[in-house]
């Protein structure tokens, strides 16, 4: 009886080290050498022209998520057809900045609750500087929350979380907080350690948790990128993708006149460039570098289901 005792406390114990050394890829089922590859249209709800395109892209199966300003004028649109397609992998966009010329948005949870969060028009900051000089913490948690309560209260179903403009990101004290509502929502969050090194020069292992999602590689095209061609950008990217949990960030819309509007004054990620994201990640071209490269499109919602149930 002894023996058996100790064959089985080993036995859990080589399995929970099994469990531990696996790659996230074998989490999900797939091979140890898989690339996984999560394609994912930021800004959904900004404009029509954005919704309509990024919609397009989801529903040809070209994409594999997208995620929603719960704060901007075209959130109705999203929130509706959220609710209509249930499945559809849709996460939450949290916002703190408003960063067009004259196309302006505000706290949900309401001014008097979130004063330091905005300008003197009412309307979140346009940077992110300004938004870490004045911003108070109970705030951000405040907004953040009211943000997430409105979509789910709005039929929509998240996938996930994910930062507008990165502002979750600005320092470890709005890094615990994205972290504590992913976590008490029970939501994967987009979360990368190498890339806030690199961007904020600030180390966030101490933050992190096994029960933590990490993607090994977030790329997204900065203006630099631009200036050598989209679909060379992206085409390198591709194939050069390593195994491992990948997301590329883009932003699809139509290059018409509300996009226009809306980005006037402001290139980068500006009407034209939305137009070449969309054109590229609705291509033959692109769907022929995923096969040669044997990349699988992934969900943040199969990630949900399989890690976070």
């Amino acid at each position: 009886m002894k023996n058996r005792f100790y064959s089985i406390i080993t036995l859990i114990l080589l399995c929970l080290n099994v469990n531990a050394q696996q790659t996230i890829q074998e989490k999900l089922g797939y091979s140890k050498d898989a690339k996984l590859l999560i394609l994912h249209a930021d800004d959904l709800g900004l404009s029509h022209s954005e919704d309509s395109a990024s919609i397009y892209l989801l529903e040809k199966g070209l994409i594999s998520s997208g995620s929603i300003i719960t704060p901007a004028p075209w959130f109705s649109e999203m929130a509706a057809y959220a609710a209509q397609h249930p499945n559809a992998d849709l996460g939450i966009h949290l916002t703190l900045t408003s960063e067009w010329q004259y196309y302006k948005w505000g706290a949900v949870a309401g001014n008097d609750k979130t004063k330091s969060l905005l300008n003197a028009n009412g309307y979140f900051y346009n940077d992110l500087d300004s938004l870490g000089k004045l911003a108070r913490l109970a705030e951000v948690e405040t907004e953040l929350r009211a943000q997430i309560e409105k979509a789910i209260h709005s039929g929509i179903r998240p996938s996930h979380l994910d930062s507008h403009m990165g502002s979750c990101f600005f320092n470890k004290d709005f890094l615990k907080i994205y972290l504590k509502l992913a976590r008490e929502y029970k939501l994967p969050c987009l979360l990368n350690t190498a890339a806030f090194k690199m961007v904020y020069q600030v180390d966030i292992s101490d933050l992190i948790t096994d029960k933590d999602v990490l993607t090994d590689n977030v790329y997204m095209a900065f203006p630099a990128n631009r200036l050598q061609g989209m679909d060379a950008y992206y085409t390198q990217i591709l194939n050069n993708l390593h195994a491992g949990l990948n997301c590329i960030l883009f932003h699809a819309a139509y290059d018409d006149d509300e996009m226009k509007a809306i980005t006037m004054n402001h290139p980068d990620y500006g009407a034209a460039w939305r137009q070449e994201d969309f054109n590229f990640f609705s291509s033959e071209m692109c769907r022929r570098l995923l096969a040669k490269n044997n990349i699988h499109l992934i969900t943040w919602r199969e990630i949900k289901d399989k890690l976070m149930p």
